[in-house]
């Protein structure tokens, strides 16, 4: 099928969805970069996962937000602004809304997703506050609006160095679900016009309302990691996801690493610190939730978690320190996935309780 530009674009409503928390420089950057788009967004929903950084009192100084919210909320609190696009001097809405705590990425998700469909924009355009889109990659991915077999569409994700994070969009493999079952496009893709893939990172996926009604919201109990693949597995049931790889989105925090070589008789091994080990938790958890759900193969999809916890709690005896928590820990996410049991405050409950 070959796709050509439609004045059906120009009427379809678009949405930016943008999940923030004390990283207020970077939310600065990527609202910037929403208003310069040469096709307009028509709102932008901030969802600010209870910041501590002054990120309220930030909007407030550059006139995204019209008041500040109450110092305690017990629910979330949104404000309703009006701004001007750089690019045509439109109006773009600009709702913030504070929530009353932390609840994670998935969580911010759900509630901006949930937010903006009720409002009834056709398109909602999903991002972290370290994304910046570049100033075409919305009117790329608008050529493609008048498909309604489309569920969703997603750009490049590029480096600041411009480099292909290959990682935020690839395929699925239903056979292999763990330790991951998302496997990332081939290099060669990127030079197509378009391609099919199954699975986009929530950084710059465009999705369509029309399946958003089919499919439901992002599931919130992830609280982080593989939330959008959970959600893309949906997407994909009721339509087509397209890269467009001519689009283009610049992912600016990209996932550092926080293991620590350790030496024991002459082997190295890369572990994780205490203090930063609670993080784990939901990808682990997560992933296989999703295995047990979707899994094609579920003899190797068991055989490779026996094996996961084997290596891990050996690992664990041999380089790591407060060993019987870490143990623990390990136990708790997988049989807390395969139950699937989401308490978000286990993990913190298991390594620092008494």
């Amino acid at each position: 099928m070959i796709y050509e530009s439609s004045v059906r674009n120009e009427v379809k409503t678009v949405c930016a969805v943008v999940v923030t928390y004390n990283r207020k420089e970077l939310l600065l950057e990527c609202l910037s970069a929403l208003l310069k788009q040469t096709r307009p967004v028509q709102a932008i929903y901030i969802i600010d996962n209870y910041s501590t950084d002054g990120t309220s009192q930030m909007l407030m100084k550059m006139r995204y937000i019209s008041q500040l919210p109450p110092e305690d909320i017990s629910q979330p609190w949104e404000n309703q602004s009006e701004v001007n696009n750089l690019v045509d001097s439109k109006t773009v809405t600009i709702y913030y809304v504070r929530m009353n705590s932390n609840i994670g990425g998935a969580g911010g998700f759900y509630e901006g997703v949930k937010r903006a469909y009720q409002k009834g924009y056709d398109w909602l355009w999903l991002m972290d506050d370290d994304a910046e889109p570049r100033s075409d990659a919305l009117k790329e991915l608008a050529n493609y609006f008048g498909d309604d077999k489309i569920s969703a569409l997603a750009g490049t994700v590029t480096l600041p160095d411009g480099s292909i994070c290959f990682s935020h969009r690839g395929t699925i493999d239903f056979s292999e679900t763990f330790p991951l079952l998302q496997k990332p496009l081939k290099p060669g893709n990127y030079n197509k016009p378009y391609v099919d893939i199954d699975m986009a990172s929530f950084v710059g996926i465009l999705i369509n309302r029309k399946a958003i009604e089919k499919v439901g919201y992002p599931k919130k109990e992830f609280f982080i990691h593989h939330d959008d693949v959970e959600y893309c597995i949906r997407l994909r049931q009721v339509g087509r996801i397209l890269l467009i790889p001519s689009s283009i989105i610049v992912h600016k925090e990209a996932a550092k690493d926080i293991g620590v070589q350790k030496t024991f008789l002459g082997r190295k091994s890369v572990c994780i610190p205490y203090e930063k080990l609670w993080i784990r938790y939901y990808g682990n958890r997560n992933i296989i939730w999703l295995g047990k759900k979707y899994s094609t193969r579920k003899v190797r999809f068991y055989l490779s978690i026996f094996k996961n916890v084997v290596r891990s709690i050996i690992k664990i005896l041999i380089y790591d320190d407060n060993k019987m928590k870490r143990i623990r820990f390990v136990i708790n996410y997988c049989l807390d996935g395969l139950k699937g049991r989401f308490d978000n405050e286990k993990p913190k409950k298991i390594l620092y309780s008494s």
